[in-house]
Parts: structure tokens; sequence; C-alpha cells
């Protein structure tokens, strides 16, 4: 339209649609002072359009309370609005039906303020505002929204209703069918919901595998998730598909299997340096299998592709975990759980922190919370558990194990879980072995268990046994731990040499790993045997040692709090 013909609010209307947000916002709060000052100067739908304007405007700055305000005054003027356009009888004026077709929409600025909302942490006032949209108006966003919302607040038949609506509107929603297979709504019934469109659409006859491996993925049936999504991965067309290949690794990594997880990670990676997802999971592993140097140089990757993401911080919270500083990483896994507040493994590394550092009854709330997350992983019951045998809670810890035990079924995981569990406690020792024996035959190579066994087999004096077991464990895998243990197994029946081999093995795997130190250190003392009285009191001073550390490290604490630069956050 030609200069001189646009009204002013119409020039602030374009503005805001060329994008051009600290113009609008300069200009609008300036014209919205002139309105205060002379009410007749705007028509009320002029004064909605600028309220939304300006809003807009300061949600684009992130000023989200300050957003809410100004949209809140807009919807008032809406309602006067509406008030007097019903009171004067439409006279098929031309005039007035453009201007009410391009008022910003009332639905839209509802949208806006749940987003605020959710911004500011107020999930409550979010789904207040949204659950005030008469459901024939919602659109598929807010249908979206408010799925999520409702998933979080824990109110899950809601939540079922409005992915179902997404889905409706938008068949090929993939999100809204993970929501839907992660409030365990059946596949078959999520599939039913899609069948049209696949039929109607070539090569998409893949979307029924997917829907079906995930099902898989959510009811915690690990090998079948993995068989499923790796027959996807081999159909040439979804080859090389970062998503998937994170699914996978994710999935080896619940399974147990960390050789396979970190190799799908790392191919991930290949394909896409910018890989954010499940990264948190990577660099813990990473850490597990005390490469912390490759730790390290992963959280700088990550912190210089977003430092808006929990996974950066979790990644250096397990260096500094791995590292013994214990008040770090507590600090790091606060950090993320803010960032992102559903971040399991964020929420993992700050309860095990907590635990380490004696604050065991904070620690059980955070594995209370991974749990509710994520009902399927069995490293969040595990962390729970921990917590139970280190407060001396047995038999709640028995409970929760055998529900584990319960709910995702008898595998070599659930055996070991519970074997764990019963070898804490005298009466039951036999349990516990025929729990691990019945994990070692369905997996004889899962390290937990083979662990679980030696420890038996050592408290028996079986060394013989022992060493059986841990060779052929170690025949196609090579593990610190196991290498260790297989160090004190030969000690115990006086093969010096070989144990020395066995515990240099594992240093060259893990430098950082103590134990084995300690055993090479023994060893190289009993040449002379005059040591072997001080030997004990070295032992002592490193176990008080370690926890001095701790309390150092807390006083540190304060030192790195202010120096943000640390984080990466120059």
């Amino acid at each position: 339209p030609a200069g001189g013909s646009m009204s002013v609010v119409e020039h602030v209307r374009e503005m805001a649609a060329a994008g051009l947000h600290s113009n609008v916002r300069l200009l609008s709060g300036l014209l919205l002072t002139m309105s205060g000052n002379n009410p007749e100067l705007f028509s009320p739908s002029q004064k909605y359009q600028l309220l939304v304007y300006h809003a807009d405007s300061l949600f684009h700055d992130k000023e989200y309370r300050n957003a809410v305000s100004k949209y809140t005054m807009a919807l008032q003027q809406k309602k006067a609005l509406s008030k007097t356009s019903k009171v004067r009888p439409s006279t098929g004026n031309a005039a007035s039906t453009p201007q009410s077709q391009c008022l910003p929409s009332e639905i839209e600025v509802k949208y806006k303020m749940a987003e605020c909302y959710t911004m500011l942490k107020q999930d409550k006032d979010a789904i207040a505002i949204l659950d005030g949209i008469p459901s024939r108006q919602r659109t598929p966003k807010i249908n979206m929204m408010l799925a999520n919302l409702y998933k979080k607040a824990g109110q899950e038949r809601s939540s079922v209703t409005s992915y179902k609506e997404v889905l409706r509107q938008c068949p090929l929603a993939l999100d809204a069918i993970l929501g839907l297979l992660s409030l365990s709504v059946k596949g078959a019934e999520v599939a039913s919901m899609t069948i049209n469109i696949i039929q109607s659409i070539p090569n998409l006859d893949w979307l029924s595998v997917w829907i079906k491996a995930y099902a898989f993925v959510h009811t915690g049936d690990n090998t079948r998730a993995i068989n499923t999504i790796c027959s996807l991965e081999k159909k040439s067309l979804l080859r090389d598909n970062v998503d998937l290949l994170g699914s996978l690794a994710d999935l080896y990594f619940r399974a147990g299997d960390n050789k396979n997880s970190i190799l799908k990670f790392e191919q991930a990676q290949m394909l896409d340096p910018y890989l954010i997802k499940g990264m948190d999971v990577y660099g813990y592993l990473l850490a597990r299998e005390g490469r912390l140097e490759d730790v390290e140089n992963l959280g700088c990757r990550l912190f210089n592709i977003s430092d808006q993401h929990a996974e950066p911080w979790v990644v250096s919270g397990c260096h500094s975990f791995y590292s013994k500083r214990y008040s770090r990483a507590l600090y790091l896994g606060a950090k993320a759980i803010q960032l992102n507040s559903n971040s399991v493994q964020a929420l993992l590394l700050k309860g095990a922190a907590l635990r380490n550092m004696g604050r065991v009854q904070e620690a059980i709330i955070h594995f209370r919370e991974a749990i509710r997350l994520a009902p399927c992983r069995l490293d969040c019951y595990e962390g729970l558990i921990e917590c139970y045998l280190a407060s001396n809670s047995i038999r709640e810890a028995m409970v929760m194990a055998n529900n584990v035990y319960k709910t995702l079924g008898a595998n070599a995981q659930t055996l070991t879980l519970l074997a764990t569990v019963c070898l804490e406690d005298p009466v039951t020792q036999e349990k516990a072995k025929t729990l691990l024996d019945k994990a070692l035959t369905q997996r004889p190579d899962y390290i937990k268990a083979v662990v679980k066994k030696a420890e038996l087999l050592s408290r028996e004096q079986k060394y013989e046994d022992g060493i059986a077991l841990l060779r052929n464990a170690l025949a196609n895998q090579s593990d610190c731990v196991l290498h260790r243990i297989l160090g004190d197994f030969l000690v115990a029946v006086n093969e010096y040499q070989e144990a020395m081999d066995q515990y240099s093995i594992a240093l060259s795997l893990d430098p950082n790993d103590q134990k084995s130190l300690e055993g090479l250190q023994k060893m190289e003392k009993e040449e002379s045997p005059t040591d072997a009285t001080q030997e004990e009191d070295v032992d002592d001073m490193e176990g008080s040692g370690e926890e001095g550390d701790l309390e150092g490290s807390d006083s540190e604490a304060a030192q790195w709090a202010d120096q943000e630069q640390w984080f990466g956050m120059q």
C-alpha cells in the first residue's frame, strides 16, 4: 500500500511481519504511551494490535514475564472489542471486514502466553490457559504442547487424548507417536491411526516397523527393540540415519552392552558432528571406561555446540565425578537439571554425587525422579538400590530389586541386580548364587554378573573356579575390572608373575584404576617382607585420604562457583 494511506498501526504490523522486532518494540511502546494519555487516539482493535505486537517483541527478547502481562492486557482489550462489535449490527460495510481479518489471532496469543509460562517454569498456568481454549479451536501445536504438559504433570489420560488429537490432525507427527508409546498405548493402536497415510504415500512402508521398534523401546524389551531397529537400519533407504543410530546406542547401553553402545555413538557422531542428543550417555560410558581425556574433549566440543542444553554439563560432570571431585559434579548436575528438568542422565549424576558425599536421603529423591521419567532404565533402579545399601536399608533394597525383576522381566541384568542385593544379606547367599548362575547361563559375558560371581567365589575361597570363570569371560572381551579381579585371584594361588601381567593389562585399559595400582604395589612390596606391617598403615591412610579429598573439594567449590568461564561460558 502507498505510504500515505497506511495508518501507524499498519506500519507496526508491517514491521512485525518483516521481523523487525527491536523496531516494533520501540515504536509500539511510544504509541501505547500516547494511547494511555489520550484514550480516544486509537480504536479498541488498534489497541489490541499494538499490545500484541509489543508483547511479541518482548517475547522475542526473552522477557517472558513482561510479555505475559502485555498479552493479558491484549486479551482484555479483545474482550471489550467483541462486546462493542456485537452491539453494532453489521451494515455490510466493506471497510470493517478487512480490519477484523488481519487482527492477530486470539488463539495464537494464548499459545504464546503458554510458551512464556513454560519458560518461566509455571506449567500449571500454561495448562490453564490452553485448557481454556475450546477443543474444536485447538490447533495441532496447541494439542502437542498440552499433551507434553499433561504428561509432565502426570495427567496421563488427558495427555493421551491430546496426542491422539495431534495425530488425527497430522498423521505423520512422529513425536506424538512416541508420546503415546511412552504412555503405554499399544503399538498396534498407534499404528492403526497412521495406516491410511502409510498406504497412500510411497516409500513410507518402514513407518509401521518404526512404530513397532519404539513400542518395544517403551515396554523395555531391549533385545527386540535392537533387532527391529537393526532391521530398519539395514534398509538401504534408512542406512546411516543419526536418530536410529542414537536409539541403537542407547538401547545397547540399556541392555548393558557398553562396547556396542560406544561404537554406535561414535558412528552417529561421525555422521553428524553437531549431535547433542545422547552424548551425555556417551560421555558417561567413556568416563566409566576411564577414558577421562576423551570425556574432557567431548565436553569442550559440546560446549562449543551449545551451552543451553543439559548434555555438555552432564559430560563435564561425569569427568568431575570420575576424578572424585564430587561437589563439582553436583554443581554441574544441578546446572544441567536447571536447563532440562527431564534429563535422566543429569539426575543420575547429581544423585550419585550426593550419595558419594554422604547425602543419601537427597540422593534417593533424585533417583526416584529418574525412575519416574525412565521406568524402563535399569541404571535408575541400580542407583536407588545402591543408596539403600549405603544406608543399610537392605529390606527396602530387596523390595525394590524384586519389583524391578517383576516389572522388567527375568533377564541377565535384573537377575544380577537382585543377586547383588542378596549378597548383602548372609541369609540369602545361596539364592544369590542361583540367580547369578541363571544370569550367566543367559549371558556368559555379562560383566556385572561375572564380577558378582567372582566376589562370591572369592568369599568361598574357590580361587581356581574364579580363575576359570574370569578367563572364560575375558575370552571375547577386554575389561579393566575383570583383569584386575583375575590378578587378585592369581595372587591368592601364588601365581605372582601372571598376576602382575593382569594388573598391568588392567592399568593399560584404565590408567586411573586405583585398585590395580595397589595390587601391583603390594606385589612389589611382597619382594621385601619387612615392609608388610607398614603396608597396612598405608592402606588406612589412603582410605582417610579419599575422605579428606572430598572435604577439600567442597571448600574448593566456592572458588569455581563464581568462575563461570570454566564451563565454557566465556
